[in-house]
């Protein structure tokens, strides 16, 4: 409570506000770390989900083939594979202590690709296609320009 009062009683002590500053970038810094435990935790398991479905899928009658698609078995990989390069973006983060964009532009990417590869023709109409590609366009343009960007610095 004191702390509150301190807050908003001293409008015009320090202009950059360092004790609030560092009790900001320590609690950033403790949920970013949080976060990347528990998406170690989530990879792990969908790995090991990933794992158990393939081979169960694999040995149960007929033996030798698969009874889902493969296109569904492709949209497992692919999320633990965007689960991989959202844990790189906040590893990155923590090694440079700033937002990697071109990362972020790649993850997204990789999900909007993982969304047109399961893409269920039978559920969904040609405006939601449209809609991906719109992203897919929006996202391929914004990778160009900080690329772009990057290479002239």
């Amino acid at each position: 409570m004191r702390w509150f009062r301190w807050l908003f009683n001293n409008p015009h002590q320090d202009p950059n506000q360092e004790p609030f500053m560092r009790w900001v970038s320590s609690l950033e810094s403790l949920i970013a770390r949080l976060l990347t435990m528990l998406l170690v935790g989530v990879t792990i398991f969908a790995v090991f989900d990933l794992g158990r479905y393939l081979l169960t899928d694999l040995f149960l009658d007929p033996v030798g083939s698969f009874s889902t698609s493969l296109i569904e078995i492709f949209g497992l990989f692919l999320n633990i594979l965007i689960a991989l390069e959202i844990l790189e973006n906040i590893t990155a983060y923590f090694q440079k202590q700033v937002v990697q964009v071109e990362l972020v532009i790649i993850t997204s990417l990789t999900a909007v690709a993982r969304k047109i590869i399961i893409f269920d023709f039978e559920k969904l109409n040609g405006i939601d296609l449209l809609g991906l590609g719109a992203a897919t366009l929006a996202l391929s343009i914004s990778y160009w320009l900080v690329r772009r960007t990057n290479d002239n610095r």
